[in-house]
Formats: C-alpha cells, sequence, structure tokens
C-alpha cells in the first residue's frame, strides 16, 4: 500500500474502527481499486457489493464470493436478473446479524471523474430494509478521492461523514417518503466529501490533489528514486501499454494496473534478485529485496502527481 499509494490523507482516522453492523455508502470513482483501498485500512473485514455482470460464469462466481465480495444487478445487466438483488440484500441482512461491515457504490456505476452523480436507489432499500427488521445498522457516508486516474502512486483523500441511523427517519411516512428522505440525507453529506473539480480545472486540482514534498525530501531520494525508476521501468511500462490496449473504452485502467503488479512485482523482485546472486554469489543480495520496494517508494514521493 506504501508504495501504490503515495499519501493517504483521513479526515477521521477514528473511522476506521468502526464495528458493525455497518454500511459503507460509497461513492464510485475507480473500479475495484475503491473496494480494496477501504478493505485494506478497516480493522474489520468489510465484504463489498459488485457489479452483477462479473458472476455471469460459476468460476468467477465462486472466487468472488470467496473474496466477500457480492453480486448487485442493474438494469442494463437484464431485468430478469434484479430479483438476485433480493437474495444479495438478504446475505447483506445475515452480515449485519453477525455485526459485520458491507460497502456498497451508491452512485451504481464507476466514472473516473471527481464528481458526486446522481444516487442510485440501492442503498436506500437496503438500510430501510434492515431497520424495518430491527437491525441496528448504522451507514457511514464514505467519500474517496484521488489525485489522479492515470498515474502511478496516487494521493487519496478518504473522507468519512456522520453515522445515519433509523432515529433519523420520519416512520410515520410511507416507505417512499422513508427513501427519499435517506438519499437526501446521504446526499447531502457525500457532496461535501466528494471533491467537486472538472477535469479541465487544473489549478483546483493543484490545491485540493497535490501535495508538494519539500525540498530537502527531494534532494534526499532524488538519488534512490531515480534508481528506482531504472530498475521498475522494466516491469511498469509494459503492464502500462497491456492495460492502456485493455482498457481503452472503460474507468477501470488503474484499478487493473494495481490489481496486475500486485500479483507481479513480488516474481519481478524475486526473478531479479535471484539473477544477481547467481552472478554475484553474494547472501547480502537478498538485502535488495527491501532495498528496491524502498526505491519504488523513493520514486513515487518525489515523481508528479496529477493528470497531464
Amino acid at each position: 500500500m506504501m508504495i501504490f499509494c503515495r499519501k493517504i490523507i483521513i479526515n477521521r482516522p477514528e473511522a476506521l474502527n468502526e464495528k458493525g453492523p455497518l454500511l459503507l455508502a460509497c461513492n464510485h470513482p475507480n473500479s475495484f481499486l475503491d473496494a480494496v483501498i477501504l478493505n485494506t485500512l478497516f480493522k474489520q473485514l468489510v465484504w463489498s457489493l459488485a457489479r452483477g455482470d462479473a458472476f455471469k460464469k460459476p468460476f468467477y462466481s465462486k472466487t468472488l464470493t470467496r473474496l466477500k465480495i457480492l453480486p448487485v444487478y442493474r438494469t442494463s445487466e437484464g431485468v430478469e436478473n434484479l430479483g438476485i438483488n433480493y437474495e444479495t440484500f438478504k446475505e447483506c441482512e445475515k452480515i449485519f446479524y453477525k455485526k459485520g461491515i458491507v460497502l456498497i457504490f451508491s452512485e451504481g456505476k464507476c466514472i473516473n471523474e471527481w464528481h458526486l452523480r446522481p444516487l442510485k436507489k440501492g442503498t436506500a432499500r437496503l438500510a430501510v430494509g434492515c431497520w424495518e427488521e430491527n437491525i441496528p445498522l448504522k451507514v457511514l457516508p464514505v467519500g474517496i478521492n484521488y489525485s489522479s486516474f492515470r498515474r502511478f502512486g496516487k494521493n487519496i483523500f478518504l473522507n468519512f461523514g456522520t453515522p445515519i441511523t433509523q432515529n433519523d427517519l420520519d416512520w410515520n411516512t410511507s416507505d417512499g417518503q422513508r427513501h427519499l428522505a435517506f438519499n437526501s440525507n446521504l446526499k447531502s453529506q457525500l457532496q461535501q466529501i466528494v471533491f467537486e473539480i472538472e477535469k479541465n480545472d487544473k489549478e483546483k486540482q493543484k490545491e485540493l490533489l497535490e501535495k508538494k514534498p519539500s525540498f530537502i525530501k527531494k534532494i534526499l531520494l532524488a538519488i534512490p528514486a531515480l534508481a528506482g525508476w531504472l530498475i521498475h521501468a522494466p516491469l511498469y511500462i509494459p503492464v502500462k501499454k497491456f492495460v492502456i490496449r485493455k482498457t481503452k473504452n472503460n474507468d477501470h485502467f488503474d484499478s487493473i494496473v494495481i490489481g496486475l503488479l500486485l500479483f507481479t512485482y513480488p516474481v519481478y523482485l524475486l526473478i531479479i534478485t535471484i539473477l544477481l546472486f547467481i552472478i554475484l554469489k553474494s547472501y547480502w543480495i537478498f538485502l535488495l529485496l527491501l532495498a528496491f520496494p524502498f526505491m519504488a517508494w523513493s520514486y513515487v514521493q518525489v515523481k508528479g502527481q496529477l493528470d497531464r
């Protein structure tokens, strides 16, 4: 995480200690990386809801379920599949009964942008349904903001709102009115914690997203940063070019790059270390397993932070 993410800024770090039953209602700017970051940072295991079409094949369905991921279908993925959402919500209720945590992306669709999109009905339906079953659920608004969607090693601004509980609703109103009131509350909070920046507004991007290193830090890290670029470029550049070809028409570039590097980087380090050991025949070479990640971290600290 220290290499993949340059800096993580959290407005309320104590929120990471929240216990279930808890529903994380989050915006969705960066594909499955959003879920990975939250699951990594929270002290308690987080189940995630993901787009249903990823579960079409039995192998993928079993694998994702074992990874604590459950399907949610949109109308665009087939009206005939919408009934599965009720099954998923029942599974969520079981998780909440066990005091678990579930992550839902309230906008429904991932788009690489600094902008809060209209909220879907799913979050309200899940929350209100749990309260009707007397589950003491808390809904925590989460705003996740990235300094870049195309650059490796980014600043992440993770903002938490105020938990929403059943006491925040008027239970003397109709079911539809409760859903509208819930979404209004959630939207109001997310608007305060999700950055609103136009893609062409470079000045505002610098103001809100950039965290410049000090001059002394740049000097101290200059040499290891250069070494880090030279050593890691043979892995990173081919991975980047491959993913660019595969993600021309979607917003999954960033997540797929990091996903591939997560699995290939340890193998890459091990191969280089073994080759150097065979050539130099010194056990000191294995210290490079620590030195190489430090060099990569150094480069991430001094490199450009914003999309061009």
